[in-house]
This record gives C-alpha cells, structure tokens and sequence, in this order.
C-alpha cells in the first residue's frame, strides 16, 4: 500500500528553511513586513522588542523567516540562557583588567574638539583611559588650540595629546596643528569633518554618510539627506552613539589617532 505525504504542496512551491540566528541584544535586523529596522534589546518567549535608530521601540512575534540580517531572510529565535559573563576584553579590544580601580589622574590630558568627540572616545576606550588615569577634556573647537597648550604648559611628566577632526592637508585646521611645536604635544586627526563620520554607516543601517555643501551646517544636513529630525542633533547623536559597541564599529582613521595618543600620554 502506497503512502502519501500529507502536504500536498508543489516542491518548487517550498520555502527552504531559514536559519535560526539567536536574538541575542544589539544585533540589528529589520522586520519582512513593516521594514521596521533595529537592534535587538529584549527577547522574551515568542516576541522580540528592537530599538531603532531614534530610541523608538516594538514588539514583534518570533515568526519562522520574520526578519531580514544583512539582506538574508533568518528566523529569529531565543537565546540560550547563561549565567553572567565576564568580559575578557574592554570595547576598544584591550585585555579587561577585573575589578580595577580608576588610577588618580595623570598630569597629562587628551583633548578633543567636541562634546561629541569626548563621548565617542568615552564610549570606546573609557575603561582604558580610567586603568591609565588618563582624562579626556575638549577644546570647544581647534581655534582654541595655541592658547590651550599656553596655558596647560606641557612638559615630559604632564604630555599633551590632542585630537583634531578634519586635519587633511590646506585646511585651517591643519595650519593651526603645524603651529604646536613643543616635544611634549601630539596633535593627530581623522580626515572627517566631523567625529560622527568615523562611525561606520552600516552600523547605523546607512548606504554612506551624505555629501552636505559647503556653508551649510553639516549636521544638520546630514540629518536632513537621511531623513533624521533635523531639529536637535544632540539628541540624533546619543541615537548614534548607542550603536558604537566597540572599536569594531569605528572606521580604523579614527581608532589609529586615538591609540597613538593614549601611548603618548602615557609613556613613561
């Protein structure tokens, strides 16, 4: 007696099964159906909650082939449950040091141009700079340069490290670098006209970051190219900032300077 097969539907009719991806927090993915896209920050029994690039949150069933991972079609399923783990590397991928205490600050200092700029280097390479006792200020812009070395006074026990955004050749900024010539300065800088291009744009779901003309406040254009709210950028650039999980997030322009300034700081 011959069996059948209780499903009758054509072979080339069959979906082939997706792959079963865990939804484990910060991986972003976008949803088939809504093209909501975003990273991971909950996953309960049967729903998964993603955060998108703005803070706004929802809620989604753990349906087989629901959700899109870098452009493949994956089922998102819970993750395994484990006991608290802990990190054996900080997020700028030096060796964690369990239970550290932050050193008493350094005479020497890092400046960097901005607010954003400090957080940004905060964000990655904060647990290092608290192991070191280094400290992390900003210049409120590279015009402030010469009088900010004046007055800090470096010497071989109190170096300086300065981090400059767009240094490339013929700028203002970089005339202003040429200018620092103490021994006991570094001034190094990213080829970025501003800190938020050194976050790479796949990890904020972007094709590349916009060309904004000349004169126009580049982020608020920016905002505007990619249809962000254009009306406060502070708070566009704590959305982006949430993404950075580590140096492998950040564009190797930027990770280079940065380390080189740390060494420089802390040279003995």
């Amino acid at each position: 007696m011959r069996s059948y097969d209780p499903d009758l539907t054509p072979s080339w009719k069959k979906q082939a099964p997706a792959p079963e991806v865990p939804a484990e927090p910060d991986l972003v993915v976008e949803e088939v159906s809504t093209g909501f896209c975003g990273a991971v920050i909950r996953c309960e029994a049967g729903t998964v909650t993603l955060e998108d690039r703005f803070g706004k949150h929802r809620v989604f069933p753990l349906d087989p082939r629901g959700f899109l991972l870098e452009g493949r079609v994956v089922t998102l399923v819970r993750p395994a449950s484990a006991g608290p783990a802990r990190p054996t590397r900080t997020a700028s991928g030096s060796i964690a040091v369990p239970g550290a205490r932050a050193r008493v600050a350094r005479a020497g200092r890092i400046y960097v141009e901005g607010r954003h700029d400090a957080e940004l280097v905060e964000r990655v390479w904060g647990d290092d700079l608290r192991v070191e006792g280094v400290v992390v200020e900003y210049l409120e812009g590279v015009d402030h340069l010469p009088e900010v070395v004046a007055a800090f006074a470096p010497g071989p026990d109190a170096r300086l490290g300065v981090l400059v955004d767009h240094l490339v050749p013929g700028s203002k900024e970089s005339r202003i670098a040429a200018g620092v010539t103490s021994p006991d300065v570094l001034v190094v800088g990213h080829p970025y006209i501003d800190i938020w291009q050194a976050v790479k744009p796949s990890v904020l779901g972007i094709r590349a970051w916009p060309e904004v003309p000349r004169g126009q406040d580049w982020k608020t254009g920016t905002c505007r190219a990619l249809g962000w709210p254009s009306d406060n950028t502070g708070a566009v650039w704590q959305a982006i900032l949430k993404r950075v999980t580590s140096y492998k997030d950040l564009e190797p322009e930027l990770l280079g300077r940065v380390e080189e300034l740390i060494d420089h700081v802390t040279a003995p």
